[in-house]
């Protein structure tokens, strides 16, 4: 039995998914495939790259196999590219390969794949194996191109320099010319004396993957499945057991015992590692213990005076900033026993640096906002004792991981910050990589375009799909929820195909990314650690880690988190236009008591504010009514699953209704700001403390037991809190239950600190909408220029506060959003398909030479290069043009002629020359084509396709006609008359957001728009999957809605959806019977013109004047409908319709 355990064939080329669109293995897979088969060892051998070097050295090593660490990289030898497999025998050899791995891609242009010279493998060749590869390597490459002399010479070379340490690949998969290089190497083998070693490239754990395999080559290779000159590979590519091998290559024993032994010579594997925290104090050399302490004593004494204003020469005696001082040495103590002094210094430093730059930095993060040296050092902006935060929830000497500041920074000026990195910390800062995967949607589309299967049919399976990010759904999940795929999968073959190929590759790595906001950062040259990879098309400053951000932080590194908030941005683009009319004005410097402000929030008008804007969360504000900074972050911290229950109770204690319960009498300072409501995870630690005398850190351990729900844990805090209040005076059965009401708060219990940072941001948006509306509304559509949705919400809003809004509008508007405070002008950089830059470029020369005076000005005096048929469509279908005609449809008609006249005039300009007949003979009318006009309806719609909403009218407004028939009345009127509970509205849809409920069924999140505004309605499943065909966006509705109203506050809880019809089905259905009343003669001859075509309808006339009144009745019906009525629109002829 221990002679077969030492034979056994060592699969030493695995491919697992971070082959990336190659490999189709599973590290957690291969580790439970390793223990149940009991593996000896297994080789990671991905393709240009280590990313799961680490991973697989853990996992593999728990399962009891022996781990291989190698990679394939790229060499260039000569003219030619290819893969040459490397393994790293010792901790010597792994540094090589990531040495050569980060080279490749950190020292390439733009043009080439990722690569290293040949002559760097042979330089950098301590501690590593070399293979000659398969025959799609670097060397079946020259092969196939009969380049054996190249060959000849690689083999020597290699041959000398890694003597023992290079081997021939022997590979048997049956793949295309693999037998004659096969010959071809045995020959050099026995010429050059070099060592032939038996190898299987290893791309599937089942022969079963192979299709699947096949399919996820193809969507590497941007190819399809019936492409004829593709690479294909055979159908032995998987984990093959050890007698397989050993039969496979029966007739070559040294290839076979060179592979048995191979094991043995490797003895090096990563593991994982403690954080390796920075050692970086001042460029002065002092000791970053010392540097902290002063820059926080320092900071504490700066904030005193500029923020408490303490005179200099009274402030050592302040009670306050003695009771400050000494939480501060606390922390102090803290920090320094556990080596983080350093880590503080560098967010301290790169954050000082940004806010010297004037580059916006939020006010605090998570639980790093709880920390009085943060606020000394400048890293936050909140006084955590002001807000009762606790510095352990940060950081204490109980803590299993290392925490991090996540700092927010100006979206647009983010990379400023990359920058200073990069030029202070050179070789040891990178970003995280990060890598997208095959999810339901994506493999379905993928699979299903390598397959050949026509667009539009995939796209439409794509759509019963849910997308939810917050809660995402496995494929089989949505099969399982989704009636409509489950059908389709059952009559066709194509689908079942499709489908069962996705459920294979579902999971797997996709492609390559960054995590932009993750910066990892050493005081060492990070190739010292762990590998780099950099991607050429994108812009980024820094490269990034080729571990993801589990392995990084296993190796050892600490992550800083650079989180760009479009907030922060639109706060600071909004300071800038209010100090081009008031100099004086910082946001930094606003009051956060002002009633204005809270009165605004009351209102629940929270449209564009941060955080409190969705319509749950303006229900939340006018129900809870707050007068101060506290209730914005009790509510941030409850607006979730979960904790929302509390949110009745927090505002009926608030505003006297019922009885705050504190729990016990020592725990009211505690509870008070909440109203006895637990919200906080800081309050959950704060009780412990109270009433069982916990140290800060244990306090932390219990919360955490709290919200993991361990209950081994669990059950021996609650026993330690027993005892400790008991200690304290407190029963033991009053201990015990307020542990269990305690107990549930902590399991949902937010982070104050994060939420008193986004609370102040919350506030200080309210605080720009209250005072200066034009600017903040400026600066926050400028920022969503191609988030039409948002602009319609944005627009919405500022009809609702009755500001003049000028619609596009090619000699008004410009690029982005602007505002000269009396009237404000649509962006033509948000119309769709409109270029930001070209119409920069436009409006450019409109503010240089004028207004442009007609179509043909604007022709002669516009670069061709600016205009193409995509943007002219847009600006047309806008109304950008109506100022020079207002036949839109002639304008879009005539696209091609004035993109040509455009040319010829540019081409002519530059040539000197004048055309044939000079512009000015020659009219707009010869290039705009003579038609009608677009119809109402049509010329909306094609204006909510460029704007995503409706600007110049609205779609209902030709139905206003029918609204008294059928009760209609407007969204905002049925929402504020309360004697109203059941009532029909007419609404044109918005947006349709499909989701499911746990038990899988369809429902809806539906935006309208009506005559009175923007609204949302909830539409249960029923209602949903009856309506679906007519709920698409731009189609008008006429809507059944219930309004429930509660008991208690007389105020509607939610507007059920009862039935729906589709508009245009009303208004052209038949009339079954009409009376038309007129006073006048002349009106009839109208009415008999109307009604000439036979038909359905029964049609009396009534003519009434002073002396008589004659009805009549047509003896053969006619044709009506109610579109055909508009004709009659008159007040000398009223119509009755039954």
């Amino acid at each position: 039995m221990q002679e077969q355990i030492q034979k056994s064939f060592n699969h030493l080329k695995i491919h697992t998914q971070y082959s990336i669109c190659e490999g189709t293995i599973k590290i957690d897979e291969l580790k439970d495939y390793c223990k149940k088969n009991k593996i000896k060892s297994v080789g990671l051998s991905d393709t240009s790259n280590l990313c799961g070097a680490l991973e697989f050295s853990e996992n593999i090593s728990k399962s009891g196999t022996q781990p291989i660490i190698g990679s394939q990289i790229y060499f260039k030898f000569k003219d030619v590219y290819g893969l040459l497999p490397l393994i790293a025998l010792n901790k010597e050899g792994y540094k090589n390969i990531i040495k050569l791995s980060s080279k490749s891609y950190l020292d390439n242009d733009k043009i080439s794949e990722p690569h290293c010279n040949f002559e760097e493998l042979l330089s950098n060749n301590d501690g590593l194996v070399v293979f000659s590869g398969s025959i799609n390597g670097l060397i079946g490459k020259l092969f196939n191109k009969g380049k054996f002399d190249e060959i000849e010479k690689i083999y020597k070379e290699l041959n000398n320099t890694y003597k023992d340490n290079f081997y021939i690949e022997i590979q048997r998969h049956g793949d295309q010319n693999e037998k004659s290089f096969e010959n071809f190497n045995l020959g050099k083998s026995k010429k050059f004396n070099i060592p032939i070693i038996a190898s299987q490239e290893v791309f599937y754990l089942d022969k079963s993957m192979y299709e699947a395999h096949d399919v996820l080559t193809c969507i590497g290779n941007k190819t399809y499945v019936n492409e004829k000159n593709r690479i294909k590979l055979s159908d032995q590519h998987y984990f093959k057991t050890s007698q397989q091998m050993s039969d496979l290559f029966s007739d070559l024993p040294e290839a076979l015992e060179n592979n048995y032994n191979f094991p043995y010579r490797c003895y090096f594997r990563p593991l994982s590692s403690n954080p390796i925290l920075p050692n970086i104090g001042s460029e002065k050399g002092v000791n970053p213990n010392d540097l902290l302490t002063k820059d926080s004593n320092d900071g504490l004494i700066n904030k005193f005076l500029n923020i408490y204003k303490v005179s200099n020469d009274k402030i050592f005696q302040n009670e306050k900033y003695l009771k400050y001082k000494k939480r501060l040495e606390h922390e102090i103590k803290i920090i320094q026993d556990m080596n983080y002094s350093s880590y503080f210094l560098i967010v301290s430093d790169y954050i000082k640096w940004a806010k010297k730059n004037n580059i916006p930095v939020g006010p605090g993060r998570g639980s790093g906002a709880g920390s009085l040296v943060a606020w000394c050092l400048s890293i936050t902006d909140i006084d955590p004792i002001k807000f009762n935060l606790i510095f352990e929830r940060f950081l204490n000497p109980d803590r299993v991981t290392m925490p991090d500041f996540d700092i927010d920074f100006c979206e647009e000026k983010r990379d400023l910050v990359f920058k200073y990195l990069t030029e202070k910390y050179k070789d040891g800062v990178a970003h995280i990589i990060t890598f997208g995967k095959l999810k339901a949607r994506m493999v379905i589309r993928d699979v299903g375009r390598v397959l050949g299967l026509p667009y539009g049919f995939v796209d439409a399976i794509c759509k019963m799909i849910p997308f939810d990010p917050s809660r995402p759904m496995s494929l089989i999940e949505c099969i399982n929820r989704e009636p409509r795929l489950q059908k389709i999968i059952n009559e066709d073959k194509r689908v079942e195909k499709l489908v069962d190929l996705s459920l294979k590759l579902e999971g797997l790595n996709r492609n390559v990314a960054t995590h932009a906001a993750g910066v990892v950062i050493a005081d060492r040259k990070l190739t010292e650690t762990v590998p780099l990879y950099k991607d050429t098309a994108s812009d980024l400053l820094l490269p990034s880690t080729q571990f993801d951000m589990y392995s990084a932080e296993n190796a050892g590194l600490v992550k800083f988190d650079f989180l760009g908030l479009k907030t922060l941005t639109v706060i600071n683009k909004t300071e800038e236009l209010i100090k081009t009319k008031n100099q004086k004005f910082k946001i930094d410097n606003i009051n956060y008591e002002d009633n204005k402000v809270f009165d605004l929030l009351s209102s629940g008008k929270t449209v564009g504010l941060f955080q409190i804007e969705s319509s749950g969360m303006r229900d939340a504000l006018i129900k809870m009514k707050p007068d101060r900074l506290e209730d914005i972050i009790a509510l941030v911290a409850l607006y979730r699953p979960g904790p929302m229950s509390n949110i009745s109770i927090y505002n009926d204690c608030k505003h006297g209704k019922k009885r705050p319960d504190y729990l016990h009498p020592k725990l009211e300072t505690i509870l008070k700001p909440t109203y006895g409501v637990i919200i906080y995870q800081e309050q959950v630690m704060q009780i412990a403390q109270t009433l069982s005398g916990f140290t800060a850190g244990e306090a932390d351990i219990l919360r955490k037991a709290m919200g993991k729900k361990k209950r081994a844990e669990l059950e021996k805090q609650k026993q330690r809190f027993i005892e400790g209040a008991s200690k304290n005076g407190i029963n033991k059965e009053i201990a015990a239950g307020i542990f269990l009401k305690i107990e549930p708060f902590a399991e949902y219990g937010f982070n104050k600190s994060h939420a008193a940072a986004y609370a102040i941001i919350a506030y200080q948006t309210a605080y720009l909408k209250t005072y200066y509306p034009n600017e903040f509304f400026t600066a926050s559509m400028t920022m969503e220029l191609s988030n039409q949705n948002k602009l319609s919400e944005f627009y919405e809003e500022l009809k609702r506060l009755n500001v003049n809004i000028f619609r596009p509008d090619i000699n008004s508007c410009f690029a982005e959003f602007k505002s000269d405070g009396k009237n404000f002008y649509y962006a033509l950089g948000a119309l769709k398909n409109v270029g930001y830059e070209a119409i920069s470029n436009i409006v450019k020369e409109r503010e240089k030479k004028g207004k442009f005076k007609s179509l043909k000005d604007f022709i002669n005096r516009v670069n061709p290069k600016d205009i193409n048929k995509l943007q002219l469509e847009g600006l047309v279908k806008a109304g950008a043009f109506d100022s020079f005609n207002l036949n839109r449809k002639s304008l879009f008609s005539s696209i091609p002629n004035i993109i040509l006249k455009s040319k010829n005039d540019f081409e002519n300009k530059s040539l000197n020359q004048a055309e044939l007949f000079s512009s000015e003979d020659i009219k707009n009318d010869n290039i705009l084509a003579k038609t009608e006009d677009w119809p109402f309806e049509e010329k909306l719609s094609k204006e909510f396709e460029t704007l995503g909403f409706f600007i110049s009218d609205h779609p209902l407004s030709q139905f206003k006609n029918i609204y008294q028939q059928y009760k209609i009345v407007n969204f905002n009127d049925f929402t504020n008359d309360r004697e109203i509970t059941e009532r029909n509205i007419a609404a044109t849809v918005l947006k349709v957001q499909e989701k499911k409920t746990q038990k899988g069924n369809s429902y809806a999140i539906v935006k309208f728009s009506d005559l009175s505004g923007v609204f949302e309605l909830f539409i249960f499943s029923d209602v949903f999957e009856s309506n679906r065909s007519i709920l698409f966006e731009g189609n008008s509705l006429i809507i059944t809605i219930i309004k429930n109203i509660s008991d208690d506050d007389n105020r509607f809880k939610k507007i059920n959806v009862k039935k729906i019809v589709s508009l245009k089905e009303v208004i052209n259905k038949p009339i079954k019977e009409i009376t038309f009343n007129t006073k006048e003669i002349k009106s009839i001859e109208n009415i008999s013109n109307l009604t000439k075509e036979n038909g359905s309808t029964e049609v009396k006339i009534i003519f009434k004047n002073d002396e008589k009144k004659i009805t009549y009745k047509l003896k053969n019906r006619r044709k009506i409908d109610r579109k055909s009525l508009e004709s009659l629109k008159t007040d000398k002829i009223s119509t009755l319709i039954k």
